[in-house]
Formats: C-alpha cells, sequence, structure tokens
C-alpha cells in the first residue's frame, strides 16, 4: 500500500511582537507595551473587521490572529479542516483573571465574560465559527510542541477522511510570554510534512 503524502502549505509564527508567514517577516510592532496593544496592531494591519475578536482573551487573540495571517489570500477554507492544537499552560493567564473577578466580588460570583475563556479549546470555537468549519478539532497540553505526535495525528485524521486538511500548532501564553506557530497542512504544497521538517519551521 502506497502511503500517502502530506504537504506543509503554510505556517505562521508570532513571536517577540513580530508576525512571520512562511518565513518572511509580515508584522514588527516596537512601540506597544503589552500583549493587548501589539493584538490589537496585528488586528489593524491585517484590516480585519469582527467585532467579536476584542471579546476574546488574549490566548484566543493570539490563535485566531495566526489563523488570520495563515488564512491570508486564501479565497475560502474547507470546512472540513481540522484544528489540531497544544501548549504547555492550557488556559492558565485566563484562569488567574477569572480567579480575580470572583475574589474582587463581594458575592464570589464569577465574570461570565472571563469564565467563558478558561479552557484552551475555545480557541478552536472562535476559529471554527469565523471560518465555518465543521471538522474534528483537538487541544493537547504537553510540556512543549511535540512535532512527532502533531504530525502523526494530523495524518490520522486525513488518511481516515475525517479532515480534508489540518490546521496545527502550539499557542501558548503566560504572563504575557507567548508563543505562537499554526501550520496549514493538505496535500497540496512544497514542503513535505514530516516530523523533522515540521519542527525545523517551528524553530525558525
Amino acid at each position: 500500500m502506497i502511503k500517502e503524502k502530506y504537504y506543509i502549505s503554510d505556517y505562521c509564527a508570532i513571536r517577540d511582537k513580530k508576525v512571520f508567514k512562511n518565513g518572511d517577516e509580515l508584522y514588527i510592532d516596537s512601540e506597544s507595551d503589552n500583549l493587548k496593544d501589539f493584538a490589537k496592531g496585528i488586528y489593524k494591519f491585517l484590516e480585519l473587521k469582527y467585532p467579536k475578536f476584542h471579546k476574546m482573551d488574549e490566548l484566543c487573540k493570539l490563535g485566531f490572529l495566526a489563523s488570520e495571517v495563515l488564512f491570508k489570500d486564501r479565497e475560502e477554507v474547507d470546512q472540513d479542516t481540522a484544528l489540531v492544537l497544544s501548549n504547555r499552560s492550557s488556559s492558565l493567564d485566563t484562569d488567574r483573571k477569572h480567579q480575580t473577578s470572583i475574589m474582587d466580588r463581594e458575592d464570589f460570583y464569577p465574570s461570565p465574560a472571563v469564565f467563558v475563556y478558561t479552557l484552551p479549546n475555545i480557541i478552536m470555537g472562535e476559529i471554527s465559527i469565523r471560518n465555518k468549519m465543521k471538522s474534528e478539532n483537538a487541544f493537547f497540553v504537553t510540556e512543549s510542541f511535540d512535532a512527532d505526535f502533531m504530525s502523526k495525528y494530523s495524518e490520522i485524521l486525513m488518511n481516515t477522511g475525517k479532515a480534508s486538511d489540518v490546521i496545527c500548532g502550539w499557542v501558548d501564553l503566560d504572563n504575557d510570554k507567548y508563543d505562537v506557530f499554526l501550520a496549514f497542512l493538505s496535500k497540496k504544497g512544497k514542503k513535505e510534512l514530516t516530523k523533522e521538517e515540521l519542527n525545523n519551521l517551528y524553530n525558525q
């Protein structure tokens, strides 16, 4: 049986106040003092008009913006595109804010606007709603980006027909320290999908 080949069509990263797509610097911000302003700057740069963005927590904003960079110049996204994401900190950054919102109220009633983001998989929900995606999605918490696991899991989804394409990657945030990497995997592209290639692109 001939093994199906898959490729890394596009990839992007958001690190150190910079946004990269396919290895090229797309956006740099040397002026903002915090992540909130940095994210807002990317939003404006991409000329997005999506009011719901402003209600998202910072982790969700990072994942959402990375997906917008990834989809930039694509006419549409197949609704059977799967999402496979991971990080180290889960939703810890927002969990802390959630705890604070409880302690700051006399009735100890949590803020619903904060509570909704106390699970990391909300990122995938926001991306799916925005792009009308209806495929498989999974969020894993690991110590570091696991290119071997990500590539194998993504291949299984495509081999079994559960997904036409896969967006896999790493979206991590803890105390304003962030690291974001997304890759679009499909049957077309210049870079063949291997754990080595995926890891090399993450470490660029």
